[in-house]
């Protein structure tokens, strides 16, 4: 447990986001699932999950491009003298959010389908 919040914290503040959208898509997963056990086959919520889908890899990728921004100031302002480690905790911030972004989004995509041909079937 401690490992993620490590993670979590170096990957930057693009995490949160990611973080606050994943939880809300959990949350209306899990109302749809509970609304089509009780016979409720409606679509209403999953709009929502499709746009977080959506979001969570592109601010993975707002996470990639000030990673980078970061490892790039980090290395113009040690002048002359660019000392390699300079750039690791950004490098680390981008491929951190990179990744958080994609297995939020693919954690959310699977039970989305589920749902979403439950709803089509009627």
């Amino acid at each position: 447990m401690q490992r993620l919040v490590e993670l979590f914290v170096a990957g930057g503040p693009v995490m949160w986001p990611i973080l606050a959208l994943s939880v809300l898509g959990l949350a209306v997963l899990v109302w749809k699932a509970f609304e089509m056990r009780r016979g409720n086959r409606s679509a209403r919520g999953l709009v929502v999950v499709s746009t977080i889908i959506t979001a969570e890899p592109m601010l993975g990728i707002l996470g990639t491009v000030t990673g980078i921004m970061q490892t790039f100031s980090a290395l113009n302002a040690s002048g002359g003298s660019a000392n390699p480690l300079s750039a690791t905790a950004g490098i680390g911030e981008a491929l951190i959010t990179t990744a958080a972004g994609l297995v939020a989004s693919l954690v959310l995509l699977f039970p989305y389908n589920v749902l979403d041909s439950m709803v089509e079937e009627g």
